[in-house]
């Protein structure tokens, strides 16, 4: 699995695991505070289209796993 890919995957993880955590309605809600992480995961997301720059990517490259140029 390439960085790019790995972010992805992360990414999502994240989002959905704060959006459980996060809404009243699911059975494993803890607090309404963790929807903030959710938009720090898509603000972060948003940056690294813009800039083309991920620091979650530089991180994975730096412990050994492959960019995909």
């Amino acid at each position: 699995m390439t960085t790019w890919q790995l972010v992805r995957v992360i990414a999502g993880t994240f989002i959905l695991a704060s959006l459980a955590l996060g809404l009243p309605g699911s059975p494993v809600f803890h607090s309404q505070y963790w929807l903030g992480f959710t938009a720090f995961v898509g603000i972060n997301l948003l940056q690294s289209g813009v800039t083309k720059w991920c620091l979650m990517e530089s991180i994975l490259a730096k412990l050994g796993l492959r960019r995909d140029n």
